[in-house]
C-alpha cells in the first residue's frame, strides 16, 4: 500500500539528482577533417572526362599548419602525413580536438596542401595536378567540425589514349 508513495519518491530522486549535476559547456576546440580525391585522367588534360576514373591505392603526402586562436600566443601546429585511397580514390585525415583551434577563426590562419607521392597502377602512373593548396573550408552542421575539402590531384596515362578523347 506504500509501494506508490516510494515509487513516486525513488523517481523525484532521480529527476533531482539529474537536475543538480553540473551541465558541462560544450567543448570550443575544433575536430578538423582534411579530405580530397585522386583520379586518372585518361585525356591527359586536367579534367575529369566521362573516361577518367577515381584511383584507388594512390599515396598522397598530406601538410598542414594551423594556427592557434588565442590572442596573446603565436602557437602553431604543423604536420605531414602520408594516407593511401580508398577505393573510392578518396584520403582524408581526421584530426581531433586541438586546444586552441576553433573553426571560425582557423580557417582564415590555417592552410593544408595535398603532394601526390606514388600509385600502384600501371596504366596510369605519370603525376599530372601533383600538388593542390588550394581548399574549400566547409562548414559543417556538427558544432566544431571544420572540413578541408583539397582540389582533386591526378595521374595521367604513360601513353596517350587518342581514340578515346579525340586528339
Amino acid at each position: 500500500m506504500n509501494h506508490p508513495v516510494i515509487i513516486v519518491l525513488f523517481v523525484s530522486s532521480l529527476f533531482t539528482i539529474s537536475l543538480s549535476r553540473k551541465v558541462e559547456p560544450p567543448t570550443r576546440n575544433a575536430q578538423i577533417r582534411v579530405m580530397g580525391f585522386v583520379y586518372c585522367d585518361i585525356c591527359s588534360n586536367n579534367s575529369f572526362s566521362r573516361h577518367s576514373y577515381f584511383m584507388p591505392g594512390a599515396e598522397v603526402r598530406i601538410d598542414c599548419k594551423f594556427k592557434a586562436s588565442a590572442p596573446k600566443t603565436r602557437e602553431q601546429i604543423a604536420f605531414s602525413v602520408n594516407r593511401t585511397t580508398n577505393r573510392y580514390g578518396m584520403y582524408k585525415l581526421e584530426i581531433p580536438a586541438v586546444d586552441g583551434i576553433e573553426c571560425a577563426e582557423s580557417a582564415i590562419a590555417s592552410s593544408c596542401e595535398a603532394s601526390l607521392m606514388w600509385t600502384s597502377s600501371k596504366s596510369c602512373n605519370v603525376p599530372g595536378y601533383k600538388t593542390t593548396s588550394d581548399e574549400i573550408a566547409i562548414k559543417a552542421r556538427k558544432p566544431n567540425l571544420c572540413i578541408y575539402s583539397l582540389n582533386a590531384l591526378n595521374f595521367r596515362p604513360s601513353k596517350n589514349e587518342n581514340s578515346l578523347c579525340g586528339h
